[in-house]
């Protein structure tokens, strides 16, 4: 089996993909091993939704695509508030348990590689976690995918329960911090891209207008002279002067 780091990537359609790891099989056959792969990927579109992937194939890059095709068509809605998640959760899969714990603004994803993969294409900026029992990727994935699951916002449990429910303190501190920081970064995104534009207004103004091409005259070409004939021997013959009678 052989690990790699989580890699990103960014699609055109704006999903992301994380691989989390890429595993090798190998058979023996009379003459010799037989190697196949398999590709765990998990997609999400950073909003919310987000999706995990398991394909196999005798290349990495097949098997890659295939996976990335099943989680982009097992996408999930994940309940979200702000930058990070509603309430703290435990998702259990296999032997292995993952504990989710919202924290505040600026905090980041504390977690390890195959958590913070589903965390992160899921748009969590903001968490705590711990994980328990088997570290296995393929466990510890799908674990983090049963803890989000679980997860509900303060106006789907009023919802649900058919009251009205007090928000506590923390709770709209938390709120108030993820705004701010929500409008904080488009508020620098948005002067970024005037500042990029007046950059390219200014330089496109310096830029000196290219010289107006003369239009050249043709000359009109020389008629081809006619070659003088020859004599059997190669000398040229003179042309015949004064009406064609010798000189005296």
């Amino acid at each position: 089996m052989a690990r790699f780091q989580s890699r990103f990537q960014e699609e055109e359609n704006g999903l992301q993909e994380h691989v989390v790891n890429i595993y090798r099989c190998s058979k023996v056959v009379k003459g010799g091993r037989r190697f196949s792969f398999s590709a765990l990927v998990v997609v999400g579109d950073t909003q919310g939704r987000v999706g995990v992937g398991y394909g196999k194939a005798n290349e990495v890059p097949p098997a890659v695509e295939k996976a990335k095709k099943i989680a982009a068509s097992n996408m999930e809605p994940i309940a979200l508030e702000g930058t990070t998640i509603p309430h703290r959760v435990v998702g259990h899969f296999g032997a292995s348990k993952v504990v989710l714990v919202p924290a505040s603004a600026g905090t980041g994803v504390i977690a390890g590689a195959s958590v913070r993969a589903v965390l992160e294409a899921a748009g969590v900026h903001d968490v705590l976690t711990k994980a328990y029992g088997s570290t296995s990727p393929k466990n510890l994935v799908q674990a983090t995918m049963a803890g989000l699951r679980q997860l509900r916002t303060y106006e789907a449990v009023q919802d649900l329960r058919g009251v009205k429910l007090a928000m506590d303190e923390k709770r709209l501190a938390r709120i108030k911090q993820a705004e701010a920081r929500r409008a904080a970064i488009e508020a620098a995104e948005a002067a970024k891209r005037e500042a990029a534009d007046l950059e390219a207004a200014k330089r496109k103004q310096q830029e000196p207008e290219p010289a107006p091409q003369e239009a050249v005259a043709e000359q009109p070409s020389e008629p081809p002279s006619e070659a003088a004939p020859q004599t059997e021997t190669g000398e040229n013959i003179a042309p015949v002067q004064n009406g064609g009678q010798n000189e005296s």
